[in-house]
């Protein structure tokens, strides 16, 4: 009977159903829209994330910064004048480590002793400054200031990268960066976020190797490939791969076996970077915490921190969705629950004599709620069905549009004046800008959000229903009749 009679019912008042169902729609699609592309503005920002600190790391642990007025021992380089006026050609490399602050290679082991953390690897980022070119006369120093200083005549003043001609002096400065890492654990680092697309990568045994892989930026510049030979500091590497970044632009120029890194920055044992796996992602802020308590003189920077220094389009917009297109949702759900509630308390009213003349035949009060309940319950199914499709229709016209959307990256966690990003290698400071498509994933929890929605809001529309039709006593059918 419950059935037969809901069916009739629903059949007849068609048009007043569809228009509580599509109150609810609206609102349940406009919560799978924005849902769906916060969801992909998370991805975005982990694929930035990922071009700094590569695949699988959770955080990083590098050494905490230097108290304010301590300064660090520059690079010095150093070239004699030239007795005769042919200026014969120099060359002088200076392998410095980046940021100027190390760590002991044993902090690796403490820090993957500690509980939540899964692994745990070293890695040591370089900045290499080659000089080459001719003096006549004087001679030329780069002081602390990092700048020259000419002892000659004009007062030369080199650019990390350039030519510079002045005062009997003619020379080229080139800068790039060297990343140092532990070849036995290859699933760990900012290799990991690079592809290797020409030859082949690092194997394990190759801890002490004379070979490299390149970046695909870095080999096109300087015309090399696998089986090209660059050499750094007096020292040939063999490139046996070349990694193209999967996303923005690859944390190091050139990768080379750790102990190799170390031994050309006379840096024996030390390591710049620490990059930690958690054994769950839900232990990191725990992880976190605990090495910061039993590893003393360390900063520990989590992905999380790092998305904190994103700015441009794709920091606004992930802003607008958390903020202001969570509180829309809300508010435009309520309207139409509210709305929902309102429309099915009308029908009711609007309903008294057939109700009235029910009870006068027998029907409970329980009896006609239940029916208006379940009829209300229906129209929210409706409207949940709807609302989802024009929620994964809205998703896939911003799938199929992709917008694109900037992350820029500051400098800064590298420290002293080069970019480290997420405690790695990088480039000289600056901003880097990269470019990213925006996309809307539709996950089956979001579905199953807007079914709960869906029969949440066929509830709500129901109490209010069902309370109106609580109230009504025969004698109201009987009034209305006449």
């Amino acid at each position: 009977m419950f059935f037969t009679y809901l069916r009739r019912e629903l059949r007849r008042r068609r048009k007043a159903a569809l228009v509580v169902a599509s109150g609810l729609a609206l609102g349940i699609a406009l919560v799978i829209v924005v849902t769906s592309v916060s969801a992909g503005m998370g991805r975005a920002q982990d694929k930035v994330l990922q071009s700094l600190y590569g695949l699988g790391t959770d955080m990083t642990v590098t050494k905490a910064a230097a108290p304010a007025g301590s300064s660090s021992e520059r690079p010095r380089f150093r070239f004699d004048a030239q007795d005769d006026d042919s200026g014969g050609e120099q060359s002088s490399d200076r392998v410095m480590v980046q940021g100027f602050q190390t760590l002991a290679g044993s902090t690796v082991g403490k820090v993957g002793a500690q509980s939540g953390v899964a692994d745990a690897v070293g890695g040591l980022s370089l900045q290499v400054v080659k000089v080459s070119g001719a003096f006549t006369r004087g001679r030329f120093e780069q002081g602390e200031s990092g700048g020259g200083q000419g002892g000659g005549r004009g007062g030369v003043q080199p650019s990390p990268q350039g030519r510079v001609e002045g005062g009997g002096a003619d020379f080229d400065v080139n800068s790039y960066s060297v990343f140092g890492t532990d070849v036995t654990k290859p699933a760990l680092g900012p290799l990991t976020s690079s592809k290797i697309t020409s030859g082949r990568a690092f194997t394990t045994s190759e801890t002490n190797a004379k070979v490299a892989v390149a970046d695909a930026a870095y080999a096109k510049e300087k015309k090399l490939k696998a089986g090209s030979t660059v050499t750094v500091k007096g020292t040939t590497f063999k490139v046996v791969g070349i990694a193209t970044a999967d996303s923005g632009d690859a944390a190091a120029d050139l990768y080379v076996p750790l102990k190799q890194a170390q031994t050309l920055a006379d840096a024996k044992d030390k390591v710049t970077t620490i990059y930690v796996r958690a054994t769950d992602s839900q232990r990191i802020a725990s992880v976190k915490s605990q090495i910061g308590k039993n590893v003393p003189g360390t900063t520990v920077t989590t992905s999380a921190d790092l998305a904190d220094t994103v700015s441009g389009s794709l920091s606004t917009a992930s802003s607008l969705a958390a903020s202001v297109g969570k509180w829309l949702s809300i508010v435009v759900l309520v309207a139409a629950f509210l709305v929902a509630g309102l429309l099915t308390s009308s029908a009711v009213s609007r309903r008294v004599r057939e109700f009235g003349t029910l009870k006068a035949l027998g029907w409970k009060s329980g009896r006609v709620t239940r029916q208006v309940v379940g009829e209300a319950v229906v129209n929210g199914l409706v409207g949940g069905v709807l609302g989802i499709a024009l929620g994964l229709a809205g998703a896939y016209a911003v799938t199929a549009v992709s917008p694109t959307l900037q992350a820029q990256l500051g400098g800064g966690g590298g420290g002293e004046g080069f970019r480290g990003g997420f405690g790695g290698p990088g480039r000289a400071a600056a901003t880097k800008t990269l470019d990213v498509a925006l996309t809307a994933p539709v996950a089956l929890t979001t579905i199953a959000l807007a079914v709960g929605l869906a029969v949440a809001g066929g509830l709500i529309a129901g109490a209010f229903g069902g309370w109106r039709a609580s109230r009504l006593r025969p004698a109201d059918a009987l009034r209305r009749v006449e």
